[in-house]
């Protein structure tokens, strides 16, 4: 019905643009779907001029097209903007915030794809809102003897009449300025097309509200929606080869997590757990299944959760959030402003922190170190294996104030959660190994989370100490400082932005103290990290052993007669 790339579709969230792309051109790269050199799982402006917006994150497609609209406007073009939505996107703030803008916009037609699910059910009560439009309209429309029917079917369709829910012929979206059109069956064409190409000709905001199933036509999808919200490669005669039922030999961080937080819910009354729509990727299903009453899922609203949970602290609860790296993003004004401003004991469990793998670059967790450790009163805890995650999370519980722990998407060196749980000491590292080096050859590591590992393997073949530094912030002043002393370079490794990161903590605190020492600072670049496998990720911008033991010896060679001149002058 619309002519891209002349009319710009913007896709939300982008996951369901798969079809979009088969359809502009790349039907052929289709099974290079999400993997290292392929193209993205998502909508991507670099990737071809029919992908007119990039989105990963929810709830930007209004905004975005009410852009282009605006935009055709100015120019005096009759260019439309579509933006297609999914009900459980419609959750977040920001698309009211695109609506309650659309004045005057030119060609914008907004498609609300309601298909009763997020990534899973959503939930809140413009749900309830969505499933009365639908009823209200078979309501109308029925005879006595359906009404009467739907009556006595109303518990599995809505909680309330249709007039008990405020609903009338002006529903929400007209107030807001649009011409609203539905609902109708997003799969049948015979409609669906007669009512595209009535709109293609309206002017100013339409909204078509389909209803449409998730999975619809592929069975397996079906029958399991939350696994195939975003498949990669797969086969679609077998569909997704699931893992065996039996428990796997090492926990993920992600399990680690849900089984602290059942834990410390079970000892502590006061524990409540948040998520923003992400109760399978956090692993919160056990906590919701043991303790409904303190479970919150608010649905894709990542800044309500922050200032949510900040509310809960103030009123002597103990709450949890469990959000990925990139949509604490999200949440950044409140975190400082209603949580750390505040100082409110708020613990953040800041899962997917690092390299993600398939998802790319917009889910990318390199940012939340040094998002999180330049905002005053907050903790940020790096976990280096999975047992020192849980002990971490136990401290963040502690603490009376905000803290975050980070940790990685999958499972970590295999160190077994024991059942005790001992806070850590706020601020202090640790030392795991030792160099047997003269002064004039010794290394010393700084690592920080899942770099302790590839930094032990790095420092067998090196002969290098390396420190497990644990804390971001507090840093490890001390410790820093007397490796400084000890050894004639220092090597900071993170699973992180290099800029802002934690080794720029480590020279900041030692030029505080006066020190200058030749270093080396390790992680992610200056740059966006593409979709690929983790391990061959990692090893691409030199985070493995064998990248760590190259940087450090280069680096070590090519300076190695300026470090006993160094060290000389540092001393006189």
């Amino acid at each position: 019905m619309f002519d891209t790339p002349r009319d710009r579709i913007v896709w939300d969230v982008g996951h369901q643009s798969y079809a979009h792309k088969i359809l502009t051109g790349r039907r052929q790269a289709m099974p290079t779907l999400r993997q290292f050199g392929g193209i993205s799982g998502f909508p991507r402006r670099t990737e071809s001029e029919h992908d007119h917006f990039g989105t990963a994150h929810s709830s930007t497609s209004i905004s975005a097209a009410l852009g282009f609209a605006q935009a055709a406007r100015i120019s005096n073009s009759t260019d439309h903007a579509i933006a297609v939505i999914g009900d459980g996107a419609l959750s977040a703030g920001m698309a009211f915030e695109a609506m309650n803008n659309t004045q005057a916009c030119g060609r914008l037609l907004v498609i609300l794809n309601d298909n009763d699910m997020s990534i899973s059910p959503p939930v809140g009560m413009l749900r309830l809102y969505l499933g009365g439009l639908i009823s209200e309209r078979a309501y109308a429309s029925a005879n006595e003897a359906s009404r009467q029917r739907w009556r006595a079917m109303r518990p599995a369709l809505a909680p309330c009449e249709p007039s008990e829910l405020g609903l009338s012929p002006a529903t929400l979206f007209e107030q807001f300025g649009f011409h609203y059109t539905g609902p109708i069956d997003g799969h049948d064409l015979g409609a669906l097309i007669p009512a595209l190409q009535r709109l293609q000709a309206q002017p100013g905001p339409q909204l078509l509200h389909i209803v449409t199933q998730k999975g619809h036509g592929y069975r397996p999808a079906e029958q399991d929606p939350v696994l195939y919200h975003g498949p990669g490669k797969f086969d679609p005669a077998a569909g997704i080869k699931t893992a065996p039922a039996a428990a796997p030999a090492k926990p993920t961080y992600a399990q680690v997590f849900s089984d602290w937080l059942c834990d410390e819910a079970e000892a502590d009354a006061r524990v409540v757990a948040i998520t923003p729509a992400m109760r399978e990727g956090s692993a919160l299903m056990d906590f919701e299944r043991r303790f409904p009453e303190r479970y919150f899922d608010v649905g894709i609203a990542e800044q309500h959760a922050v200032t949510f949970a900040a509310g809960l602290a103030a009123a002597g609860m103990r709450p949890v959030v469990a959000i990925y790296s990139t949509f604490l993003q999200r949440a950044y004004d409140q975190l400082i402003h209603d949580v750390a401003l505040q100082n409110l004991p708020v613990v953040f469990a800041v899962d997917r922190a690092g390299i993600v793998g398939a998802d790319g670059a917009t889910h990318m967790g390199a940012f939340d170190v040094a998002y999180l450790r330049c905002i005053p009163n907050m903790v940020v805890m790096a976990a280096s294996d999975e047992d020192e995650c849980r002990q971490m999370l136990h401290t963040a519980l502690r603490h009376d104030g905000p803290a975050a722990v980070r940790y990685p998407r999958g499972g970590g060196p295999g160190a077994l959660p024991v059942r005790t749980l001992q806070p850590l000491h706020i601020g202090r590292g640790q030392v795991r190994r030792e160099s047997t080096q003269p002064m004039g050859a010794r290394i010393a590591i700084l690592a920080f989370g899942t770099m302790v590992a590839p930094s032990l393997a790095a420092a067998e073949r090196l002969d290098a100490t390396v420190a497990n530094m644990r804390f971001v912030k507090p840093l490890d002043a001390d410790l820093v400082l007397s490796l400084a002393e000890t050894h004639d370079v220092l090597v900071t490794v993170e699973e992180g932005c290099v800029m802002g990161g934690a080794g720029a903590a480590c020279l900041e605190s030692l030029a505080a103290q006066g020190v200058l020492i030749p270093s080396l600072h390790l992680g992610l670049p200056d740059e966006f990290v593409e979709h690929g496998d983790c391990a061959r990720l990692l090893a691409a911008h030199g985070l493995d052993a064998d990248g760590l033991v190259q940087s450090i010896q280069a680096f070590f060679d090519a300076n190695a007669p300026a470090f006993r001149t160094a060290r000389m002058s540092l001393v006189s």
